[in-house]
């Protein structure tokens, strides 16, 4: 295939709008724009809807709406097929897309009819200033490692991102761009149909999205502690999170999970109270705004990405912290 050598971005759709992950997507491939001087278009399956000039805005050089109302882009078939149609069509050198339940199903399948390769969940993408090839960095043996893979001999180089690795740009307003329309044409045939959406009830839906996080480690020290820290998220309005090590000890569900092999959080606030600080888990959160970090050991990790750190015993500190934001409560101030 004929390389164009722009990038591509692949925004994601949900529900026939583009949802607010595109914009870090699109942040990524302004990162990667700027090492290698092409162009970033944003790539915007099966739906008609939505302020393209606004991704336009937020740093993509080219919208690229295609086949908008075909097909269902909740479809796997049929998406990666428009995606593989697109990418023919535009011959980009580099297409990353999120690594959601969306980038993550259509992405494969695209790569698999190119013949080329895919980098899944990565954490990181950098340009290698030897080859100009596509760096992609992602956690590999179960979180343990950190491994950068590239794609030398085919095309695209293709990965999927993970949400909240990288801020979205600041909207600059006297940005100009194009939003072009296009047709592709749909390859083979597919056989299934969209019946229904199922709203997750685990009580974790917005953890990935909170302006507050509080996340309990080992420190919490046992399940009735991790309970009253679930009270206290509830009192602050806050996600509930845990470190692998308190989900293991079967202290919270693994949707809870932040870090490498869990979620990725970027609040405003993130409190970590019992978190020593590995490296596996300061990768789902250090793109918070403002991290406080609780611990009794003054030689944790977690104290060197800290904003404001408390050397204490965490169980101790949830409890004072549980007691007066009841007592706030119970005044009638606001938290």
């Amino acid at each position: 295939m004929e390389i164009k050598g722009n990038i591509m971005v692949l925004a994601e759709v949900r529900s026939g709008n583009v949802h607010s992950v595109t914009y870090e997507m699109i942040a990524w491939g302004r990162r990667l724009a700027e090492k290698t001087d092409v162009l970033v278009d944003c790539l915007v399956l099966g739906t008609g809807e939505g302020d393209f000039e606004e991704l336009i805005r937020g740093g993509a050089d080219r919208v690229l709406v295609v086949s908008p109302g075909m097909p269902d882009s909740r479809l796997a078939t049929p998406a990666a097929s428009l995606l593989v149609s697109a990418i023919r069509g535009e011959r980009p050198d580099i297409v990353i897309a999120p690594a959601t339940t969306y980038g993550r199903t259509i992405m494969p399948i695209a790569a698999a009819r190119l013949g080329t390769g895919l980098t899944a969940d990565c954490t990181d993408l950098d340009i290698d200033p030897k080859d100009s090839l596509l760096m992609q960095t992602r956690p590999a043996i179960g979180g343990n490692i950190m491994a950068t893979i590239k794609t030398p001999r085919t095309r695209p180089q293709m990965a999927t991102v993970r949400p909240r690795s990288i801020k979205p740009l600041p909207a600059d307003t006297g940005r100009r761009g194009e939003v072009v329309r296009k047709d592709y044409s749909l390859e083979g045939e597919w056989q299934e149909r969209f019946i229904s959406f199922i709203r997750s009830e685990e009580g974790d839906a917005n953890l990935e999205s909170a302006e507050i996080v509080l996340t309990g480690g080992k420190g919490i020290k046992s399940r009735d502690n991790f309970k009253q820290l679930a009270e206290l998220a509830g009192l602050m309005g806050a996600g509930l999170g845990a470190t692998r090590d308190a989900v293991e000890a079967g202290w919270a569900p693994f949707s809870c999970q932040v870090g490498l092999t869990g979620k990725t959080v970027a609040p405003k606030v993130y409190i970590a109270a019992g978190v020593s600080g590995k490296i596996q888990h300061l990768a789902g959160m250090i793109t918070s705004d403002y991290i406080v970090a609780i611990n009794e050991d003054p030689k944790a990790q977690i104290f060197k990405v800290a904003d404001l750190g408390i050397i204490g015993d965490a169980p101790m500190a949830v409890q004072e912290l549980t007691r007066a934001f009841k007592s706030h409560s119970e005044k009638g101030e606001g938290a």
